[in-house]
């Protein structure tokens, strides 16, 4: 099975040429805006990015952000986000490895649960969640966009 990393610095590049396998028509960023975002996530406390690598390329990613909580016993809770494998790297364990790098992750933080969301409509994206352990309808998921976006 494929394993999971940390991202470093150097892989910027490479989540930005993966990124629009999730979504093609995504916002392209410019150079010096993806560097300003990529050093405030690298900056801030509780996100994680975890990468996946094949043929010496980035072919699966996803972010962790974890959170403190004064319910729960004070254990913090998680969240899964921006989970994209490369087309070509499908079904490969890759998608398995960076999931399970971030659960390992959440778990070692001691928090009480991840959440995660999927917009995709495809019956086969929700089997891969359910076969990385989460558990769908215990939660309903509600979306609130900012009035100016779409």
């Amino acid at each position: 099975m494929p394993r999971a990393r940390l991202a470093r610095a150097e892989d910027l590049a490479s989540l930005l040429e993966l990124y629009p396998h999730a979504n093609p028509k995504m916002p392209v960023l410019t150079d010096d805006t993806a560097q300003r975002i990529w050093t405030s996530i690298a900056a801030h406390p509780g996100t994680s990015i975890f990468v996946s690598e094949a043929q010496a390329t980035i072919v699966a990613t996803c972010m962790l952000i974890t959170a403190p909580n004064l319910m729960r016993g004070g254990r913090g809770h998680a969240f899964i986000e921006n989970v994209v494998t490369h087309a070509d790297f499908r079904r490969q364990g890759h998608g398995h490895a960076v999931i399970h790098a971030a659960l390992d992750a959440a778990w070692e933080q001691d928090c009480f649960h991840v959440l995660l969301q999927s917009g995709r409509p495809d019956p086969g994206v929700h089997r891969f969640y359910e076969e990385c352990g989460f558990v769908p309808g215990v939660r309903t998921g509600y979306v609130a966009r900012r009035p100016d976006s779409s």
